[in-house]
């Protein structure tokens, strides 16, 4: 399908969806790993050797089929992955992903040479120019994308600030959304983030939209897809930041929870590469 939308209300709850399991720990931790750009391995890229230290793998099938397919070594994912972890001139050549989304967010690298911080931008105009029609993050460098492991779908975020009710709202612009394993993760995390950013410029969170353009269910998770939908919904938990950092840049895992989340089990289903 062709541009659907999903809106929420975040003073209703935080959706993570309960008709399967969302590793809702999982999705946090990627968005505060794009949240912090650039990586310390290697070219400065964001890599994944920053996600498997803390045992995310959603992001490895890339770069591991990419050495494969380069190199001929048919090494299986999990050695591929234990030698990012253990072998830093390894982990710097083949853990790299390209100047994908943090990259992006954080250092959008300009003609002259120069960074732009887009999220700092998004906080200061928050702060400064809340009626701004420009609050916005953007992560599709055209001049980029033949250097990215994978091109972002979800690429474009902007905010909305609401004087009258002293909230601010997010979106997000999706080109291509894996319906079944990806969606549930990108929802989550807009929902996340437009959280923190409400907390860092002194508002309420507000709604979130999500805009899906190519919205698509793939071959491979058609009875997952069927099993999910004979659930029924249940309600939503509610996002607690357990510790209020500095900086909305000095995130982990461990300063975020949610209370009252009590899903469906979880549907298993492969990454569809």
């Amino acid at each position: 399908m062709f541009g659907e939308t999903l809106r929420f209300d975040l003073s209703e709850g935080f959706p993570a969806f309960t008709t399967k399991r969302v590793y809702w720990k999982t999705a946090f931790k990627e968005m505060l790993w794009m949240l912090k750009g650039k990586s310390k391995w290697g070219t400065g890229n964001p890599n994944i050797r920053d996600l498997l230290e803390q045992n995310v793998h959603i992001w490895s099938e890339w770069p591991h089929k990419k050495y494969v397919d380069e190199t001929g070594d048919d090494i299986t994912l999990k050695s591929f992955e234990e030698r990012v972890l253990t072998d830093d001139e390894f982990a710097s050549q083949w853990g790299d992903l390209g100047p994908v989304y943090g990259k992006q967010w954080r250092a959008w690298k300009t003609e002259d040479g120069r960074e732009i911080d887009q999220v700092s931008e998004v906080l200061e105009q928050i702060k400064n120019n809340p009626t701004s029609r420009r609050i916005i993050f953007e992560g599709w460098n055209v001049g980029e994308l033949d250097q990215m492991a994978l091109p972002p779908c979800h690429k474009h975020y902007q905010f909305f600030v609401d004087p009258v009710k002293g909230t601010v709202s997010g979106s997000l612009v999706q080109r291509s959304a894996d319906t079944f394993l990806g969606v549930a993760f990108n929802v989550c995390n807009l929902a996340l983030i437009t959280t923190l950013i409400a907390e860092h410029t002194g508002y309420m969170p507000g709604e979130i939209v999500w805009y899906g353009l190519d919205v698509h269910v793939y071959l491979n998770h058609l009875d997952q897809v069927r099993e999910q939908l004979s659930r029924e919904p249940k309600a939503f938990p509610k996002l607690v930041i357990k510790s209020k950092k500095k900086s909305l840049f000095d995130y982990t895992i461990d300063d975020l929870g949610l209370e009252g989340y009590d899903p469906h089990p979880a549907i298993k289903a492969p990454v569809a590469i």
